[in-house]
Formats: structure tokens, C-alpha cells, sequence
């Protein structure tokens, strides 16, 4: 699904943050990112949600090379790959179910096309008795949840997840990973981007490490 072969990246003239990166994303598949803090996870996140461009190296992403792919094409694409932010990114003057619908709305989607989906979504995250309220009110775990939910709307084929459970306790933590995993067992690959052992451990899944730019894989 995605394919990544001596990627590297650097920002102006300075030294480069990933080096000679070589990887695939399977379908379905399932895997966290970890490494140090600095060690560019956040930056890899946005090479694979086409925000970043590389300074040298191919990327393919569902078959096609990104080089060729017309700018005006690239909000298509990036529909097939939701994305979860550190600081979740939630409008504090919409409600949970508003900011849910937003992608869907900004595209000019009639309400009636959509409002069963965002319903049945914030119901599987947990949030069916928090649409109307405003983030806010929300606590740490209901305000991830609401971002998950949101990046889920587009039924995107892999899901990034920037330090999901930085900001929540234990158990609201492995209850986070409890919804991707289930997310991964209905069909999406999904990527974790942590430094948290204790949530990796109570998983068995591939594990790729960042540290110095350079990038190690352990099925």
C-alpha cells in the first residue's frame, strides 16, 4: 500500500533529519513507530500523509509514485489516510458530533448523506452520549476519541496516530488501543507513532524504530 526506498529528508540547507529510509506499509497491517524524542517520528507521520515532501528517494503510495501526482489530486489521496495529531486539533466552538462531521461538511455534503455515519461512529468510540458537547468540557481521553473519530469519518485504508495516549491515564490508554486494534481486525492498517513500552508490550506487532534518521524493522 505504501512503499518508502532510500528516503531521505532535510529542511534547507541543514543536515539531514531521515536518511535512507526502506520500508512498506502492508495492507491491513499493523505497527507502531517509536523511538527518542527528535528522532523525527512526527516528521515520518507527515511523509506518509503527503504533507512533506522528500529531498531524495521514491515514494509510492496506492500504486503511484508521488512525483507524478498533480498537486490538485493530493486532497484524494490524502483522503485514504486519516490522521490522528498530538494535540488534537478539535474546534472548541463546535460540538463533538460538529467537529467529527467538519471534513465532511467543508466538502459541501448534504447533512442527511452523513449524520447516521457520525452517529454510529461516536457510539463506537464511546462518545454516543457526548455529541453536543464542546471540547472543552470534554476530558483528555473524550477529546482523543473525538479526534479518532474524525480521522475515521473518510473511511480512510490506514490511520496514523501521532502519541495517541500521551495525554491520558493507563486505563483510558489501553482502552484507546483496544479501538485500533479493533479498527485494524475491520480492515485498516494503522500506524502508532509512540514512546510508550508499556502500550507496545501488550501487543504483539512489528515495531519500527527511529533513532538518528535511520530506521530498524522488527517483525
Amino acid at each position: 500500500m505504501i512503499h518508502f526506498e532510500n528516503v531521505g529528508l532535510r529542511y534547507g540547507m541543514g543536515p539531514e533529519i531521515l536518511r535512507d529510509l526502506t520500508f512498506d506499509i502492508p495492507k491491513k497491517s499493523f505497527q507502531f513507530l517509536t523511538g527518542p524524542s527528535g528522532a523525527g517520528k512526527t516528521t515520518l507521520l507527515r511523509l506518509l500523509f503527503l504533507s512533506l515532501q522528500p529531498t531524495r528517494g521514491l515514494i509510492r503510495m496506492f500504486g503511484r509514485d508521488i512525483t507524478d501526482i498533480p498537486r490538485t489530486e493530493l486532497p484524494l489521496l490524502r483522503r485514504r489516510v486519516g490522521i490522528i495529531f498530538q494535540e488534537f486539533r478539535l474546534l472548541d466552538h463546535l460540538t463533538t458530533y460538529e467537529n467529527v462531521a467538519l471534513p465532511l461538511r467543508v466538502r459541501g455534503k448534504d447533512e442527511s448523506s452523513y449524520k447516521t455515519d457520525v452517529l454510529e461512529l461516536l457510539k463506537w468510540v464511546g462518545l454516543g452520549e457526548r455529541i453536543n458537547v464542546l471540547p472543552p468540557v470534554l476530558s483528555g481521553g473524550e477529546k482523543q476519541r473525538a479526534a479518532i473519530a474524525r480521522a475515521l469519518i473518510d473511511r480512510p485504508e490506514i490511520l496514523l496516530a501521532d502519541e495517541p495516549t500521551a495525554n491520558v491515564d493507563p486505563p483510558m490508554a489501553r482502552r484507546l488501543l483496544n479501538l485500533f486494534l479493533e479498527l485494524n481486525r475491520l480492515g485498516t492498517a494503522v500506524v502508532i507513532a509512540t514512546h510508550d513500552l508499556t502500550l507496545m508490550d501488550q501487543v504483539d506487532a512489528r515495531r519500527m524504530i527511529l533513532s538518528e534518521g535511520h530506521l530498524d524493522i522488527h517483525d
